[in-house]
């Protein structure tokens, strides 16, 4: 993915940062009755040469499964994988003894690290589960396999940019199954969530890029929470940099210069639930 695809005319409050929109219509994905997923990036049978991986970050896939349907068992290894639950029940269960039912404000973090098997299923016989799926590269190799749980509350994140996932060492990470503070993970990738409400505004700021690095990768996501729509995104709208306009399903990858900001506002008339990652 390059930078050299965006103009400035999409960022006109912060000129030096370059947006390039990526449109719910766009994104990979597929209806299979039981499971109805969009993919940012290539993923199973969808393939896009243009959008493999934004630096460590492997997979956005936005998932809603059927009640009492679900993912069997299957293998992970070098990878760090966490999910969030906008709705529903996912129940999650590992080969490493873990069992548990992720309701909305879940965040559930494995670090895959020299193998494990889980199995993703919605137990509830009534209600569709809505959650993302997101992978990223890790940092380091052959490391032992983990999990980890955090919640954050709707209040926690309404008007405010919440960090919920994050690299180990940074502040207020801890390495507890259970806690507060974002889940820890192994890879240079930050996960932040916000549900903004109409008019009002948040702002990532651009950390420093990684040495050698002139710029900082950024992606925006807005949750599509008003249903499944395979069309022109629609629903909650927010504004990015006082230029993109995003609906639910859109997003954008985005680069900056330390200091360089992303400013988010919501121009809609509902609460918009968005993810914004930080890549370095």
């Amino acid at each position: 993915m390059s930078s050299a695809a965006s103009t400035s005319a999409l960022s006109p409050l912060y000129p030096n940062v370059k947006l390039v929109p990526r449109p719910n219509t766009e994104r990979g994905g597929a209806n299979h009755g039981w499971l109805k997923t969009f993919h940012t990036f290539s993923f199973a049978g969808y393939w896009d040469p243009r959008y493999d991986s934004f630096g460590n970050l492997r997979v956005i896939n936005e998932d809603r499964v059927e009640p009492s349907e679900g993912f069997g068992t299957h293998g992970h290894r070098e990878m760090e994988i966490f999910s969030y639950v906008v709705s529903g029940e996912l129940e999650h269960k590992d080969s490493m003894g873990n069992l548990e039912i992720l309701k909305r404000g879940d965040v559930q973090l494995t670090s895959a690290g020299t193998g494990i098997r889980h199995s993703e299923y919605n137990r509830n016989n009534k209600s569709v589960v809505h959650f993302l799926q997101i992978w990223a590269e890790p940092h380091t190799r052959n490391l032992r396999p983990k999990y980890f749980t955090r919640h954050f509350t709707d209040e926690e994140k309404t008007d405010k940019l919440v960090t919920v996932v994050a690299p180990v060492g940074s502040e207020g990470v801890k390495e507890e199954r259970e806690g507060s503070g974002p889940a820890p993970v192994q890879s240079n990738v930050t996960l932040k969530s916000t549900i903004l409400t109409p008019g009002k505004t948040v702002e990532h700021v651009f950390p420093a890029p990684a040495s050698g690095e002139t710029q900082r990768k950024s992606y925006v996501h807005v949750i599509q929470t008003s249903g499944y729509n395979t069309g022109a995104a629609k629903g909650n709208r927010i504004r990015v940099n006082g230029g993109l306009e995003l609906s639910e399903g859109d997003g954008s990858f985005a680069w900056g210069a330390v200091g360089d900001k992303l400013q988010i506002e919501n121009i809609g008339t509902t609460p918009a639930e968005v993810l914004v990652f930080d890549i370095e």
